[in-house]
C-alpha cells in the first residue's frame, strides 16, 4: 500500500503516465468532460473535494511547465485566482474565454473532476520535466 501523495490508483497512475507536454486537466463538479476523455471523478459531495485540495495534491506529484485558465476567473473568482499564481508563480499561464477552455480539454489526457461549487475552478496543466 502506498504510503504518501495521491492515494487514488487511477489518478495516480495516469499522473506517472504523463509525458512532456501532455495536458491534462483539473475542473469543478460540473465541467464538461468531452467524449473520450477519461474522468477520474473524485466529487463526493458539494465542496468535497476542493479544487485548492485536488491542486495541491497534483502538484506533489507532477511536474508542471504552463497553465491555461479561463479569463473570466479574474472577476468572478479572483481569491482561487491569486491561489493558483501562488501555487504556480515561475510557470506560464494563458488566460482565454471559458468556452475556449472547454473545447481545449477535449485533447487533455485525462480530466479530475471535483466537489467544487465556486465560479471558474477549472485549470488545463501541461507537463513539464523534472530535469
Amino acid at each position: 500500500m502506498k504510503k504518501r501523495g495521491i492515494l487514488n490508483a487511477q489518478l495516480s497512475g495516469l499522473i506517472a503516465a504523463l509525458g512532456h507536454m501532455d495536458t491534462f486537466m483539473i475542473g469543478d463538479a460540473g465541467m464538461p468532460i468531452p467524449k473520450g476523455v477519461p474522468i477520474v471523478d473524485l466529487a463526493l459531495c458539494a465542496g468535497v473535494p476542493t479544487f485548492t485540495q485536488t491542486l495541491d495534491a497534483v502538484l506533489e506529484e507532477a511536474q508542471v511547465e504552463h497553465y491555461t485558465i479561463a479569463e473570466e476567473i479574474v472577476e468572478k473568482n479572483p481569491e482561487l485566482l491569486a491561489y493558483i499564481q501562488e501555487k504556480l508563480p515561475e510557470v506560464g499561464c494563458d488566460m482565454i474565454p471559458h468556452t475556449e477552455l472547454k473545447a481545449m480539454s477535449a485533447n487533455c489526457r485525462f480530466a479530475i473532476r471535483t466537489g467544487e461549487f465556486s465560479p471558474y475552478p477549472n485549470i488545463i496543466l501541461r507537463a513539464g520535466v523534472v530535469f
